[in-house]
């Protein structure tokens, strides 16, 4: 069941991602306009995707209850089911696999906002709106520079190096974009035969900083060294840049193992394959070697987010 999707956030990662899933499934796809008024936007919408997210951090308390809050008007206002990426900062560091039964225990601010977001789209639903949230762990996308991966990860490879945000040992959750954005259309196509909300995690890919480096060597052909990423620095520069005072409040993830809860995913999409760690790897080689990459989002001004 195909029809018109409304992506927001279109020029960002994830917003790319999907609308280019979206049409290449057969589905006429609008790229909502920032500044514009979304309601109009998702006249005669069957599904609006929600792919914006603020970059800055800080502006994240402010500006996610403001996009929540359009993204809601409008699917109710067009009767559009909304779907809506998720993270997982909801879980806090409670012990794994995480899925739709796992409580919400936040122990960060970004955590605690998400989950004020999530509980918004939830209590909609009593209004009639339809909800579909898929749930990812750190995006991977050969295309993202600005992307963990890419830009914490991978920073120092041509020098050998791999940075550590934590034990070497640890797993972790990631989601390949391309993969998740075919999850996203399979479940938009079944949303007829979905809860009103429904929360499924994408499980993606787990794996180690000691599994990633033993393929980066196979596919090198060369010894890396891993390195840990100085968190020290951070409190020095907190004062002068955004990013190193708020980091340092996710650094739990790279301690604590954790992995998501992949059976309802499959038991709704039993025919989804999910990219191999080798061929995401080589695409990431691939285009680091090359050059190309773009940034993950789009600047949402904090003026013209809402219409």
């Amino acid at each position: 069941m195909t029809g018109t999707v409304l992506v927001l956030g279109a020029s960002g990662l994830f917003g790319g991602r999907v609308a280019v899933a979206f049409a290449a499934a057969g589905w006429q796809v609008r790229r909502y306009q920032r500044g514009t008024d979304m309601a109009r936007a998702a006249a005669g919408a069957d599904v609006i995707v929600n792919g914006l997210n603020p970059p800055m951090y800080h502006e994240w308390g402010r500006l996610i209850p403001q996009i929540t809050d359009q993204v809601i008007a409008a699917g109710l206002a067009s009767g559009a089911t909304v779907l809506q990426p998720g993270n997982i900062y909801v879980y806090g560091n409670q012990p794994g696999p995480w899925g739709p039964d796992t409580p919400h225990l936040p122990v960060a601010r970004k955590g605690q906002i998400r989950v004020a977001m999530e509980q918004c789209l939830r209590q909609a639903t009593t209004q009639g709106l339809r909800v579909i949230l898929l749930r990812g762990g750190d995006f991977l996308d050969e295309a993202g520079k600005t992307t963990a991966m890419q830009s914490f990860h991978l920073r120092a490879l041509k020098a050998g190096k791999i940075t550590l945000g934590g034990a070497a040992d640890v797993l972790r959750a990631y989601a390949y974009l391309p993969d998740m954005a075919r999850a996203a259309v399979a479940l938009a196509e079944q949303r007829a035969n979905l809860a009103a909300f429904t929360d499924v995690a994408f499980a993606g890919l787990t794996f180690s900083m000691i599994e990633l480096q033993a393929e980066l060597e196979r596919q090198l052909g060369q010894p890396l060294q891993m390195t840990q990423f100085p968190w020290w620095m951070m409190r020095l520069l907190g004062p002068f840049w955004e990013l190193a005072r708020e980091l340092p409040e996710m650094r739990y993830l790279f301690d604590v193992p954790h992995q998501l809860d992949g059976g309802p995913l499959r038991a709704l999409l039993p025919h989804l394959q999910v990219t191999p760690l080798a061929t995401v790897i080589a695409g990431h080689l691939q285009a680091m070697a090359l050059g190309l990459g773009r940034s993950g989002q789009g600047n949402i001004h904090p003026d013209r987010t809402v219409a």
